[in-house]
């Protein structure tokens, strides 16, 4: 029988005190709403639960991990709904910070594993970034707080958000919660997209598309589904990424529910990216099944996924069927080399070209895209469209930059394709890291075309992939002891472990 908890008091609340404290509450709340406005008072009423918040962080720094992985999926939509309100464009810095903080002050009292973050992708971003401080004294820089805000996404998160994943999310558990935060935002995210599909925006996003984005998101009367994320584009590769990451994970996981789970998530996913309009979004499952299938060593397997790919194109290059269908028509034109945008785009690319041609370091971080236009708009590469990551590194790092960032891309998917073919030995971790890998090399196809690599929660959620990819074999080992622990080894399935492990 369970027994009641000695420190709650049931009858409080039914007390002349609790009535009292009620009222006073209400009227606390009153006066701030009146005095400072909603969100202030909100904050003013929160700071209890604000409190009991970092407390936790603080004592498990790990839910820093959890709370910046929500967040990179949530601030920017949140952002629509209080604009100007709450700094939540620096939330991730900001919980960044405080996670590290949290592991100093528990290194006094305890030891901290800082020796599991000395890994060759440690040493990448850290290169990675130092790059971006050079950046600092290109003669070319215009805005040094430009700089600031471009640097975050570009390289910043990844050299603090690795390190963290090494330290606090390095087992089989934290891998599996982590494809679970992934998926239930994807879900959401999908799930707010129809809403908006079939709904319309609401007032907040209604107001975001006046404001002068209506212009890329709705095309003749339809509108290009973003839910709430930062914009179509972000959304359509995101949820491309999600249905190919979840649609592998499908195809090998043997335990029912989390199978229906994986299921779900694809599916969603898939339909997300179509209904998001984004041409480019495409490249993320085309790219990614492509790698898997190479992965698999499977050759019948790999003759079916090629068929299959090369059908898929046909379909969308050759034929007219399902022209009906808004979304699909949209998706159609992203096959058609003579399209006017890929004209438009390849103008843009060859202006640049002139222009960066005696700049081998580029016009300075920030330069170029949204942020050049909000704080250097007479700049010269703020007013020419970049459209992809790729040209965006170029204009703002020079082509010296650019075949860093590719080199360190590109070498994060060799190894962890090496891993995958010829390392690992356990068939579910093999199958997580062939997600993984493959999820990699669908972003970087995607980001030929769009800006998505740097963006949230495109940006937080590869890096945490990364380091997983990079933690692989250690993964293993620790379900390869679980296996000796088995009475049968015979009868071990995935199923066995996940009880095992209590995830």
């Amino acid at each position: 029988m369970k027994k009641d908890n000695p420190y709650i008091n049931k009858d409080f609340l039914n007390s002349y005190w609790g009535i009292a404290f009620v009222f006073f509450m209400t009227f606390i709340a009153a006066t701030a709403i009146y005095k400072v406005g909603i969100v202030a008072a909100i904050g003013f009423i929160g700071l209890p639960f604000i409190a009991i918040f970092l407390n936790k962080v603080f004592l498990k720094p790990e839910v820093g991990i959890t709370t910046i992985l929500a967040l990179g999926f949530l601030a920017i939509g949140i952002l629509r709904y209080l604009p100007g309100q709450i700094p939540l464009g620096l939330s991730i810095d900001a919980f960044l910070f405080l996670t590290y903080i949290a592991l100093f002050f528990k290194s006094t009292t305890g030891k901290v594993p800082w020796y599991k973050a000395r890994s060759t992708l440690t040493l990448l971003a850290a290169i990675w970034f130092m790059y971006s401080l050079f950046e600092l004294i290109n003669p070319e820089a215009r805005s040094k707080v430009a700089w600031f805000y471009a640097m975050r996404g570009v390289s910043m998160y990844q050299l603090l958000l690795i390190p963290l994943v090494f330290i606090l999310y390095d087992n089989v558990k934290s891998l599996q919660f982590f494809f679970f935060i992934w998926g239930f935002f994807s879900i959401l995210g999908s799930l707010k997209g129809g809403m908006q599909l079939v709904m319309g925006p609401d007032f907040a996003e209604q107001a975001w598309l006046d404001a002068g984005n209506a212009g890329t998101h709705i095309l003749f009367g339809k509108l290009r589904v973003f839910s709430f994320y930062s914009d179509a584009g972000q959304f359509g590769a995101a949820q491309g990424h999600a249905g190919l990451v979840f649609g592998i994970l499908y195809l090998s996981c043997k335990e029912k529910k989390r199978k229906i789970f994986y299921l779900i998530v694809s599916l969603l996913g898939l339909w997300g990216m179509l209904i998001s309009g984004t041409r480019g979004a495409i490249a993320v499952p085309g790219a990614g099944f492509f790698i898997y299938f190479i992965l698999k060593k499977n050759f019948k397997l790999t003759t079916a996924g090629f068929v299959g790919m090369v059908l898929v194109y046909v379909f969308f290059r050759y034929t007219m069927l399902l022209n009906g269908n808004a979304q699909i028509r949209r998706m159609r034109t992203g096959f058609d080399p003579n399209n006017p945008s890929l004209q438009v785009r390849k103008a843009n690319q060859a202006i640049l070209k002139g222009y960066l041609a005696s700049r081998p370091f580029g016009g300075g971080l920030g330069s170029a895209g949204s942020w050049g236009l909000r704080f250097t708009p007479n700049g010269f590469l703020a007013n020419i469209p970049t459209d992809s990551w790729f040209v965006a590194i170029w204009a703002e790092n020079g082509i010296v930059g650019l075949y860093l960032h590719l080199g360190i891309l590109f070498y994060i998917l060799g190894y962890g394709s090496y891993i995958v073919m010829f390392r690992l030995k356990n068939p579910i971790m093999i199958s997580r890291i062939q997600a993984l890998v493959a999820g990699h090399a669908g972003i970087m196809a995607v980001s030929y075309g769009n800006g998505v690599l740097g963006q949230l929660p495109t940006s937080v959620v590869l890096y945490t992939s990364m380091a997983y990819i990079f933690m692989a074999e250690k993964l293993e080992k620790e379900l390869d002891e679980i296996e000796k622990k088995q009475e049968d080894p015979k009868e071990l399935t995935e199923k066995v472990i996940v009880k095992k492990l209590n995830y």
